[in-house]
């Protein structure tokens, strides 16, 4: 029976070696992802982006807590927060001295500590730091507004250390309880918020969960939240049901960050629409120039081209949040407690508007700019228009002035015949002169006189040929 025993530890002992070597190996893969532990002699080559890909719906697993658990969840904006300040940061914590910028690389990272577990998530926009540990005994149901952050397991500056600009940060405490006694829970739930109003639903299909919230932010920065489950409740519906109501909250503030920008927004778009239409309305009453009007449009297409560049971002996140809000908030099943406003009734009815708001503003900014666009091609079409006639004008007045210098070159051509005609008949008339003077019977001006007509006609019809060779050139 001995020799059986040592065998059955011996062969436990393997195992527990296997399975520690395991992790390390899984580990060591989740730190350098292009890895490729896949590869097959029965497959083509993987695709370089195949394991990244196939592992991306594993990059974040739930958390696994134990309850009673105390959860301290903080949001920070990492605008110019690199990835290597955040390791730095982390490697502040006990025992992770020797943390490589390498673990970081998936944007995603888990640090089991002693009492308590750390998560750290990177997003394109912020960073998020969740901490779970056990929740003390006078911080539990029954309790009245218990100061939660006495009993932190982590050094409260490693908290205020952290590189960025807190954006979000929840306490959120998840013990046991009878949910057949909803009234009671809620009525305790009440006074663990200092009896501030309240909203709380049943959560999950089976509805297995009870939270509650006052979505008030506190004096030390933090709001509350609190969910009770019953004895059951395995830890992965613990996690899931955290990691719901942490993201409904941060989504629904990233969300939010568009109104601002809408809010600024109007009164510029009010100015835009109203000297658009004061530019229509010049237009039509051609009350100023078109340089001046084109100048004016094209100054303000300017303004509103940079705003959209500037804020459509913005807008586009808005919206992609909105969803992820909504989304969480149907994954959380609630079913409504009488006289107690859901979690999903109390977004809609909070959030709605202001993302109504921000979506009519990016409308109102698309539909602008494409006013401003019809106007622009309006007044182009006009200022085609004019350029058109003046350019017809031009060539009307360069057509008369041809006809004029035709008309002129004739009158001058009939004048240069009878110029040369008159030169012509004059040397003749001197070698008349001089063929008398030599003794022969000739009459100067009889013979010029007859020889007119003759020279008239050799003149112009030399001009003639000269001319009409004249305009055959190519």
């Amino acid at each position: 029976m001995n020799d059986h025993s040592s065998v059955f530890l011996t062969l436990r002992r393997i195992l527990g070696t296997f399975r520690h070597l395991k992790k390390i190996v899984y580990s060591f893969l989740r730190m350098y992802p292009n890895i490729d532990i896949h590869s097959s002699d029965l497959l083509p080559d993987n695709d370089p982006q195949r394991i990244l890909l196939h592992n991306e719906v594993h990059a974040r697993p739930s958390q696994r807590i134990r309850l009673p658990a105390l959860v301290i969840y903080v949001v920070v904006i990492n605008d110019g927060i690199t990835r290597e300040q955040e390791c730095e940061h982390l490697r502040r914590l006990p025992g992770q001295e020797t943390l490589v910028i390498e673990q970081l690389q998936n944007n995603f990272l888990r640090l089991r500590l002693q009492g308590y577990t750390l998560r750290w998530e990177r997003h394109s926009e912020f960073t998020r730091y969740s901490l779970v540990q056990n929740l003390p005994e006078v911080a539990q149901l029954g309790a009245t507004d218990p100061e939660l952050l006495s009993c932190l397991t982590l050094p409260p500056e490693w908290l205020a250390e952290i590189p960025g600009r807190t954006f979000a940060a929840i306490k959120l405490a998840m013990v046991h309880g009878d949910l057949n006694e909803s009234d009671e829970l809620l009525m305790q739930a009440h006074r663990w918020f200092g009896g501030n109003p309240v909203v709380a639903s049943l959560i999950g299909r089976d509805e297995h969960s009870l939270a509650v919230t006052d979505f008030m932010l506190r004096p030390n920065g933090f709001e509350r939240m609190l969910v009770i489950m019953p004895l059951n409740a395995s830890e992965t519906r613990a996690g899931r049901v955290s990691q719901r109501l942490l993201e409904i909250e941060t989504y629904r503030l990233m969300a939010l960050k568009g109104l601002p920008v809408a809010k600024q927004l109007i009164p510029e778009l009010t100015r835009a629409e109203q000297q658009l239409a004061d530019i229509t309305a010049q237009l039509e009453n051609k009350a100023a120039s078109d340089q001046e009007l084109l100048d004016t449009l094209i100054s303000l297409a300017t303004r509103i081209e940079h705003a959209t560049v500037a804020h459509a971002y913005r807008f586009a996140a808005t919206q992609a949040y909105n969803k992820l809000v909504t989304q969480r908030i149907g994954e959380l099943r609630e079913k409504a407690i009488p006289s107690t406003q859901t979690i999903g009734e109390f977004m809609q009815r909070r959030l709605s508007p202001a993302i109504a708001t921000v979506e009519a503003t990016a409308q109102r900014m698309s539909y602008l700019s494409a006013r401003i666009s019809r106007a622009s091609a309006l007044l182009r079409t006009r200022v085609d228009i004019l350029t058109e006639t003046q350019n017809q004008q031009l060539l009307e007045k360069l057509t008369r002035g041809q006809e004029l210098q035709l008309r002129l070159q004739s009158t001058v051509e009939g004048l240069s015949i009878a110029a040369i005609t008159y030169y012509v008949i004059s040397l003749l008339l001197y070698i008349a002169k001089a063929g008398k003077a030599a003794g022969l019977p000739i009459h100067p001006e009889m013979t010029t006189g007859l020889m007119i007509p003759i020279v008239l006609w050799i003149v112009w019809r030399t001009t003639r040929r000269i001319h009409d060779k004249f305009f055959k050139l190519p």
